[in-house]
């Protein structure tokens, strides 16, 4: 809505809206979806796995195996997730943004056609497989997509553009979450059409891609074809732009970072000035995977039950999840720009603990009507907190505590923390909760502790500080 109402002299037109809605649909839609839909099914699914065995072996799967199995079922796309984001700044700097994006959409299609046909030729492995190449396709797409939404945006909207990525995470995951509901897609028949359904957003993008440009960035820094790069900007704003202006600003911009030798890996660890920067980044990123909020992103059904919560209203409450994310989302991303990044990632960390705290005290109470629907409340605030801060805030973090020349080599190490945090979760999730079951997020409660003070003491305010200031603090 907020893009529909920017006039086309501000640069936004039909055609760029199509370019983002290409990046947005057939890129994060992926990692959102794919993040959410083997939440709400997950009984049924697990009896899929335990008949699968019976018919192979002839007796059930034992109950610490099938736990073991199934945190891996869910952890094993963070696995793909760190291949993929390895590969995306390689294949960025390479072949550009659209290429890629392109030619990923060919792992979306298999990974659904496996996961779609697991059940038909009795295999888990299938489905298995099919989430590690999907968790490969998801990490591609968010190294390159949100980088293709920033380079073909106007000046003036880049902010705009660079969190609707986001925005398109969160909508998606509400989406999978909605469809996983047990009258709809969520049923011992349809669960396989439900894990499939990731295929339409891969073959969406291959229908829209080629009449997008590639990234005039890419076009003019890159690969030096200014009349590629005036054809693709004059496509993304209209006919009647001048784009004179916008061309000399990224010509100036690379020239001016011509003469910043890239830095290291190597650098980013042994350097002291970089070092400092480089384990905020880390402990940030890990205030994120490991704030619990995955266990509620990928298990919230399994926890409402654990609660007390009807089974035949458990996918309700996990649309309720989903519908709290997106609005905290959108709140947050008003907010980001008017409060520091700190503050608000300390009000986010501190809500988590007491709200996990609260859980704990919850979920080992005496089981009445009243305290398993109370349950929902530290569930839902838990949700909110999370992306007040700690949901957007350690990305801005990273990009901004480095320069030009520092910067793609944090981020991708930024990147494989964070989904190494995201499979850490996933697997140990279900054997943890299966030991100790309602005391599982006083775990979640310390560690958040721990994070609010690091981030207190260590982490500097970057709200309003340029990079020179920022670096300086180092």
């Amino acid at each position: 809505m907020v893009l529909s109402t920017m006039s086309d002299n501000a640069g936004v037109t039909k055609s760029l809206l199509l370019a983002t809605s290409m990046a947005v649909v057939g890129s994060t839609f992926q990692f959102g979806y794919n993040t959410g839909v083997i939440n709400a099914p997950q009984k049924t699914i697990e009896q899929f796995f335990n008949l699968t065995y019976i018919t192979r072996y002839g007796y059930p799967i034992a109950t610490s195996t099938l736990n073991l199995l199934w945190g891996f079922t869910v952890a094993v796309t963070a696995v793909g997730g760190m291949i993929g984001s390895l590969c995306a700044g390689f294949a960025a700097d390479r072949y550009g943004l659209k290429k890629p994006m392109l030619y990923n959409n060919f792992t979306a299609i298999l990974a659904a056609l496996l996961m779609g046909f697991s059940k038909l030729a009795g295999s888990f492995e299938m489905l298995i497989i099919g989430r590690f190449i999907i968790g490969i396709n998801s990490g591609i797409n968010m190294g390159i997509a949100p980088m293709y939404l920033t380079e073909i945006a106007p000046v003036k909207y880049r902010g705009v553009f660079g969190t609707l990525g986001q925005l398109g995470v969160v909508t998606s995951m509400l989406l999978s979450q909605v469809l996983g509901l047990r009258w709809l897609l969520g049923t011992s028949t349809l669960w396989p059409l439900l894990l499939a359904l990731t295929g339409v957003f891969a073959v969406y993008q291959l229908a829209v891609i080629p009449f997008c440009p590639e990234s005039p960035r890419f076009l003019l820094v890159k690969m030096n074809k200014e009349d590629e790069a005036r054809e693709a900007l004059q496509w993304l704003r209209g006919s009647h732009y001048n784009s004179k202006e916008e061309m000399n600003q990224m010509s100036s911009e690379h020239e001016a970072g011509k003469d910043e030798q890239k830095t290291t890996i190597k650098e980013l660890f042994t350097v002291s000035h970089l070092r400092q920067p480089l384990i905020i980044a880390i402990v940030m990123q890990l205030s994120q995977q490991l704030s619990g909020i995955n266990a509620v992103f990928y298990y919230s059904t399994q926890l409402f039950l654990a609660a007390g919560i009807p089974q035949e209203y458990t996918g309700l409450t996990t649309v309720g999840v989903g519908i709290v994310n997106v609005i905290m989302t959108i709140v947050s991303l008003s907010l980001i720009e008017h409060a520091g990044r700190r503050i608000l990632h300390l009000i986010g960390l501190g809500g988590m603990c007491v709200c996990s705290i609260l859980l704990v005290v919850l979920l080992n109470l005496q089981r009445t009507v009243v305290i398993s629907w109370l349950t929902l409340v530290p569930i839902l605030l838990f949700v909110a907190f999370f992306q007040t801060g700690p949901g957007s805030i350690p990305w801005f973090i990273t990009a901004e505590l480095f320069n030009q020349s520092a910067r793609p080599a944090a981020v991708s190490i930024a990147g494989l923390v964070n989904w190494l945090g995201n499979f850490t979760i996933g697997l140990a999730y279900p054997s943890i909760n299966a030991e100790i079951g309602g005391y599982t997020f006083i775990i979640f409660a310390v560690l958040l502790a721990i994070f609010w003070i690091f981030t207190y003491f260590r982490v500097p305010e970057t709200k309003g500080k340029n990079i020179n200031e920022i670096t300086a603090l180092f």
